[in-house]
Parts: C-alpha cells; structure tokens; sequence
C-alpha cells in the first residue's frame, strides 16, 4: 500500500473510535453535557470541564473535529494525487458527503435536544437515521482505502445474481442496525437513566418491542449464511471465500455477544462491544460487495474467446 492507502485506512480505524465514542456519550446520559448550543460548548469554544457529562460530550465533540479534517485531508489528497474521474476520487467524494451529514446530524441532535433524558418519538427516529449514516459514511471509507489499495472498480451491469443477493443483504444489515440503535436508546432511557414505562410511552413501546431485535437478528444472520454460500458458487475466489467465512464468524461472536447483552442488562461496556461488532461486520460486508462486484472479479467469470476449445473437426 501507498502512503495515501495507509492514511485512508487509519482514518476508517479513527472514525470507527469515533462512533463508539459517541455511543459511549448516548449510552452515558452525557449528550447534553454542553448544554443545546453547537458548535460551543455551553457557548465556549474551550470550556472548562465543570462536570464529567460535559468533558465526555465536549470530547466527542472534539474528536468528530478531528474526524472531518481527517476526511477533508483525504479527499484533498485523493484530488490531488488521482486523475479525474478515478474510482479514488468518487470514494473521497462520498466520504466527505457523508461525514458532513454526520455532522449535521450530531448538531441536530444537541440543538434539537434530543439528548440525555428526552423521551421524543423524534429522538428515537433520529437514532435510527443516524446510525445509517454512520453505516454509509464507513461504507464510503473503507471502499476509498479499498480503492486506493488497488482494489478494482465496482461494476453493477450485468451482475445478476450476485448484485440481487448483496444489494439485500446489505439492506437487511441496515434494518438490523436501525432496530438496534433504537432498542439501545431504550436501554439508555430505562435500564441506564431510569426512566420507567410509567413515565414515557417512547420507553414503555421500546421495553414492549424489545424482542423485535433479537428475531430480526436471527432472520438476518441466516439471510447472510445463504448469501455466502451463494456467493462462493458464483464468485469462486480466494479472497471471496475468506471474507465470506470473516463475515460469518463475525455474526457468530456478533450474536454471542448480543445474548450477553441482554443477559447482563446492557451495560455500558456491552453496548460499546455490540457496536463495535456491527461495525466491522459492516465494513466485512462492504469489502465482500466490492470484491464480489469488481470489474475484475466479474470478467473472471466470463470465459474469454481464446479459453474455449474449438471443436474438433473430423
């Protein structure tokens, strides 16, 4: 890999560390450390930490910071290191969109103040939107490290099958994430704040389609196994087969831990673990669809004229 590869995956890393940080300040009741102002926090730009709410929130504040000029830096580079109209371009481009978005989310969120305590059924469908966003920012960066690491273009024509079993696929792990990041919210507001049913019908419809999660997670997992092997048969190829057998283990330890989850009452902890699961199995995911659905991956399986025995003539 290049330097500039080496860089786009390092900040695919940061921005990983990034989202569970911000898992941590939602899971922690400290979303409203800095009060309901933005960019400020409680109208400074450096406050002085005056409680550990506001040092978290102000901190995940910062590190966001440091997230966009990461992302700006990378598609400045991209630009300037790539021809027009290269695939690395098109990826950086899409990086920055969506760390923008991401930004404007977190702000709508604080000013909004759908934070800390609040039981609004905007919150929860805010949650939701956020972590796709989050899923699409990670997808753009880890496909502009793929990209810039010399992997192939991605081509959608003439994909049949495949592109059918990864587009639900992916669709299915987007769903899954919205209902956890819901059902999250309600363990922060019931289990970690202490917000009773009896006080919040958010909280209380939370508590009662709490099991939603679990099932769908079930059905998801199983859609993914035969996905796999559908995808073996239709791309037999080495790096293939050993993302495929990485996103399944994934999803084992994913569900393993989504048990433990509920067993111990969604500590702080757990949650963070959870998160950073669904995480890598998203972006174990985006690298499969990037491999499966490669320019080169696709003339692979397409028999070249000169490969095709002429018959034989008596």
């Amino acid at each position: 890999m290049n330097r500039f590869a080496k860089f786009c995956w390092g900040v695919l890393v940061y921005n990983v560390a990034v989202v569970l940080w911000g898992a941590y300040v939602r899971a922690t009741g400290s979303g409203a450390g800095c009060g309901s102002h933005w960019p400020t926090c409680n109208g400074e730009i450096i406050p002085r930490p005056q409680s550990v709410e506001m040092l978290i929130e102000f901190t995940h504040r910062a590190t966001s910071g440091i997230a966009l000029l990461a992302v700006l830096t990378m598609f400045i580079w991209a630009f300037r290191a790539y021809p027009r109209r290269h695939i690395v371009r098109l990826g950086a481009s899409l990086s920055l969109l969506f760390i923008t978005t991401e930004a404007l989310v977190g702000a709508g969120l604080v000013l909004f103040e759908w934070v800390a305590h609040n039981t609004s059924v905007a919150r929860a469908v805010s949650m939701a939107v956020h972590l796709v966003n989050t899923f699409l920012l990670l997808g753009a960066l880890t496909l502009t490290a793929w990209w810039a690491s010399g992997g192939e273009a991605i081509r959608l024509r003439g994909q049949g099958a495949v592109l059918r079993w990864l587009g639900a696929g992916m669709l299915s792990v987007l769903v899954l994430g919205m209902t956890g990041a819901v059902i999250a919210l309600g363990d922060t507001l019931f289990l970690g704040l202490g917000v009773t049913p009896q006080e919040s019908p958010l909280v209380r419809t939370l508590v009662a389609i709490r099991p939603i999660h679990p099932i769908v997670a079930v059905l998801v997992g199983i859609y993914l196994s035969v996905m796999g092997f559908r995808l073996l048969d239709l791309r037999p190829q080495p790096l293939t087969a050993r993302l495929v057998i990485a996103l399944m283990l994934l999803y084992v330890v994913q569900m393993l831990a989504g048990s433990i989850n509920v067993v111990l009452k969604a500590p702080v902890w757990m949650q963070i673990v959870h998160l950073l699961l669904s995480d890598l199995i998203w972006v174990v995911l985006v690298l499969l669809a990037a491999v499966s659905l490669s320019v080169a991956r696709q003339e692979q399986t397409i028999p070249s004229p000169s490969s095709v025995p002429s018959p034989s003539h008596p």
